[in-house]
C-alpha cells in the first residue's frame, strides 16, 4: 500500500459525474425549506469541495457561478490534472484546484472563508484519522452561518449488504494485481458462493438482486465503492455527533423528496417520529422506518431562523425553471411509500407556467390556478417538482448576460471533448446556477448548431466514423454508415422536439 494512497485506490479514475446536490442555489432551497437563514446564491459565495474526484462539479459550478470563487482537492494527481485541464479550455478564473491531501489542505495558507464547503461520497470511504481531520478543516475554514454537504452510506439499509462488500473486498485482495482484474475475480468468487446456495443469499432480501446488478454497473465506480480500505456506512446521530465539533448542526436533507413526509411515511409512522424529541435520534430513527441506505445531510455552522414574513419573501423572490419538456412530465413521484400520483390540478399550474420560461414563485402566484393552492401546497408541490428533477431553482436574471459568458466558453470545451469521449455528461447553465444532464450526442448536436453545420446528423456520423465507432440499438451495434445516419436522424428529430426547447430556456443554447 502507498503512503500517500491511504488505501483508496489510486489506479483506476472515479467516474466523471456532476452532483446537483452541490449547486449553491439548491443548498439555498433546501435551507429555505427549513426556514433557515443563508447566503443566498446570487450573492458572491466561496465554496470548497473536499475529495473533487475529476472535478466536473466543481467546473460546472465554477463556470456556472462566475460571481463566485471555487476551491477544491483531491489526493490523485490526475484528478486535479483533468479538472485544471477544462477549466483551462473554459478559460474559468475562479477556480483553484489542488491535488492536497485533506492534512495538507487544512494547512493551505491561501484558502479564504467558506461560504460552503461539500463532500460527496466522501466519510464512508476514508480512514477515521482523515474524518477528524475534515473536521478539523470545516471547523477552521467555513464562515459562521456557513453550511456544510456530506453524503455517506448509512445503516441501516447497508446492513444486509455489508457483509457482501466485505467478501469482496476480501475476494480481491488475495492477489495484487490490477483493479479491473481484482474486481471481476470477486465478482466471479461472489458469483459462484451464491451458486453453491449460501444461506446468506436467502436471508438478506434484496442482496442477490444487488449482485446480479454489479453485471451491469460502471466497473470503475464498483471499485472505488467496493475494493477500498476503508468502507464505513455510518449512523446519522455518528455523524452529526462527529460535525458537532465543528460547532455544526443538523439542517436537513439535500434531496428534497425527504421533506416532504407524506411520500415517505405513513401517518402512524410519522405520528409515532413526532414523538422522539432529540433530533439526531428522530433523524436516525427515520432511517429505519425508510431503510435509508445513502444520506445527503446538510449541515449549518451556526443557524438562525427565518421569520414567517422573511421566508415568505424569500420564496416568492426564488427562480424556477423547467428542466424536462413539458408534454413528457411524469404523473407520478417515488418517494419511500413507492410511488404517488401528481395531482394535475396542483402540479400542472407549475409545469404549465414554467412551459414558457423561467419564472419567480411571486409572478406564479398571479396565475388563479396556483393561487388557489394555497400557501402551503404551493410550496409543497415546488418542493416535490425540484426534488424529483423536473424543476430547477434558479438565480435571478440580473447577471444572466456575465453568467451565459462564462458558460458557452465552458460548454464548447466540454463539446469539443465530446468528439473523442463520452465521460463529461453535463454542460453548465447560467440560468440554474448548476448543471444539466447533456448526453455525447446530445453535446455534439449542440456542437454542430454551434458551429452552424448544414447537417447535424452527418457531421455526427463523421465525428463517430473517424473513430471507428458505431451507434448501438438495444445493445447491438449497427452495421452500415447508411443505418448508422438513419439513426442519428431519428435521435437528432426527437432531439429537436424534446431537448432542445428545454436546453434553450436553461440558456445551453
Amino acid at each position: 500500500m502507498s503512503s500517500w494512497t491511504s488505501g483508496y485506490i489510486s489506479e483506476v479514475a472515479y467516474t466523471a459525474g456532476f452532483y446537483r446536490e452541490l449547486t449553491p442555489a439548491m443548498l439555498e432551497l433546501a435551507a429555505l425549506g427549513k426556514s433557515v437563514l443563508t447566503t443566498q446564491a446570487t450573492a458572491p459565495l466561496t465554496m470548497c469541495e473536499l475529495g473533487c474526484g475529476r472535478g466536473v462539479s466543481t467546473n460546472v459550478l465554477a463556470a456556472a457561478n462566475p460571481h463566485s470563487q471555487f476551491y477544491a482537492t483531491d489526493f490523485n494527481p490526475a484528478h486535479i490534472v483533468e479538472a485544471r485541464t477544462l477549466a483551462a479550455a473554459a478559460g474559468s478564473k475562479n477556480v483553484h484546484f489542488f491535488d492536497s491531501s485533506f492534512a495538507d489542505f487544512l494547512n493551505e495558507p491561501s484558502l479564504p472563508q467558506f461560504d460552503i464547503i461539500a463532500l460527496h461520497g466522501i466519510l464512508s470511504w476514508i480512514s477515521e484519522e482523515n474524518r477528524r481531520t475534515i473536521v478539523a478543516f470545516i471547523a477552521r475554514h467555513l464562515k459562521p452561518g456557513g453550511l456544510a454537504y456530506v453524503s455517506y452510506n448509512c445503516m441501516p439499509g447497508w446492513a444486509s449488504a455489508s457483509p457482501l462488500r466485505r467478501l469482496m473486498m476480501e475476494f480481491g485482495s488475495l492477489h495484487h494485481d490490477a483493479a479491473f482484474t481484482r474486481l471481476n475475480r470477486a465478482l466471479e468468487m461472489l458469483g459462484k458462493l451464491k451458486e453453491a446456495n449460501a444461506r446468506y443469499f436467502a436471508a438478506s432480501p434484496g442482496v442477490a438482486e444487488r449482485l446480479e446488478k454489479f453485471k451491469t454497473q460502471n466497473k470503475n465506480y464498483l471499485i472505488h465503492e467496493f475494493l477500498n480500505e476503508d468502507w464505513h456506512p455510518f449512523y446519522h446521530m455518528d455523524v452529526t455527533a462527529e460535525f458537532a465539533e465543528a460547532k455544526l448542526t443538523f439542517l436537513g436533507s439535500a434531496h428534497l423528496l425527504d421533506h416532504v413526509d407524506a411520500l415517505n411515511m405513513t401517518e402512524a409512522q410519522r405520528n409515532f417520529l413526532n414523538e422522539i424529541e432529540d433530533v439526531a435520534l428522530r433523524e436516525t430513527t427515520r432511517d429505519y422506518i425508510v431503510n435509508q441506505q445513502f444520506r445527503r445531510d446538510i449541515f449549518i455552522k451556526g443557524g438562525v431562523p427565518l421569520g414567517l414574513f422573511a421566508a415568505r419573501e424569500r420564496w416568492q423572490e426564488m427562480r424556477f425553471a423547467l428542466s424536462i419538456n413539458r408534454a413528457d412530465a411524469p404523473t407520478k413521484v417515488t418517494g419511500g411509500l413507492g410511488e404517488a400520483a401528481m395531482q394535475p390540478e396542483v402540479y400542472g399550474p407549475f409545469l404549465d407556467a414554467l412551459a414558457t420560461g423561467p419564472r419567480t414563485l411571486k409572478s406564479m402566484q398571479s396565475i388563479p390556478a396556483v393561487a388557489e393552492l394555497g400557501w402551503a401546497r404551493s410550496i409543497q408541490a415546488l418542493l416535490v417538482l425540484v426534488g424529483s428533477g423536473h424543476v430547477q431553482p434558479c438565480l435571478d436574471d440580473k447577471n444572466d448576460g456575465k453568467r451565459r459568458e462564462a458558460t458557452r466558453r465552458f460548454n464548447r470545451a466540454v463539446m469539443e471533448n465530446a468528439r473523442h469521449s463520452a465521460d463529461v455528461q453535463a454542460l453548465a447553465s447560467p440560468v440554474t446556477g448548476g448543471g444539466v444532464g447533456v448526453d455525447r450526442f446530445e453535446q455534439l448536436f449542440l456542437l454542430a448548431r454551434l458551429n452552424k453545420h448544414p447537417d447535424a446528423p452527418t457531421f455526427v456520423w463523421q465525428v463517430l466514423s473517424a473513430l471507428g465507432q458505431r451507434l448501438l440499438r438495444d445493445g447491438v451495434a449497427i452495421e452500415t454508415p447508411e443505418q448508422n445516419l438513419e439513426e442519428l436522424r431519428t435521435r437528432h428529430a426527437t432531439f429537436q422536439e424534446k431537448r432542445l426547447p428545454v436546453f434553450e430556456q436553461l440558456g445551453l443554447t
